[in-house]
């Protein structure tokens, strides 16, 4: 069975990405970010959402697991800025009901969403340039980086929240998250 660590960002749905994976059949457990990488034991581990960069703890050290790894919102976020991207502050804070369009159908992670889906997501932050060897994958009218992607590595990141019942298709998210997990 696959097993998908969630890291604690400290964000308000992390107990609901552990929820989705459980649900979907995935052997999960939520962690602390500050988690000593020597303990973690996993096949991927999805960075949660959170409230600030500031708080993210360890998470620079797992992205050296050379495990999958998804990041959701702020999970992004700190990936695109710790390998090379970066981010902004965006226009609309709050969370919203925003149509996603999905730019690569061949993407492992979101590919099988395309042309597009309905997501419910927080632009508070956003990314404004994708790290080198990664793919903006997802756009959107609010946000240019809805989805990255670097398969090559194994890095994906979600400007929006697959956990939550608003998101039309969470599920398929977190299914293509764990076929990769699998197949890595």
């Amino acid at each position: 069975m696959t097993r998908i660590v969630v890291i604690d960002n400290h964000g308000q749905f992390t107990h609901l990405e552990g929820r989705a994976l459980r649900d979907a059949g995935v052997d999960t457990e939520i962690l602390d970010n500050d988690t000593d990488p020597a303990e973690i034991d996993a096949d991927g581990l999805v960075l949660s959402g959170g409230p600030s960069i500031d708080r993210v703890g360890r998470c620079a050290d797992y992205l050296d697991l050379d495990v999958p790894v998804l990041g959701i919102c702020l999970g992004m976020q700190f990936m695109a800025e710790e390998l090379g991207g970066s981010t902004h502050s965006g226009e609309y804070g709050g969370y919203a009901d925003v149509t996603v369009e999905i730019l690569d159908d061949e993407d492992p992670l979101i590919g099988g969403l395309a042309p597009e889906t309905r997501v419910w997501a927080s632009h508070a932050d956003e990314v404004d340039e994708v790290p080198e060897g990664f793919e903006r994958t997802a756009r959107s009218d609010v946000c240019e980086v809805e989805a990255m992607s670097d398969p090559d590595r194994g890095l994906y990141g979600v400007q929006w929240h697959p956990e939550v019942a608003h998101t039309a298709e969470g599920d398929a998210v977190f299914e293509a998250f764990e076929t990769i997990c699998e197949n890595w």
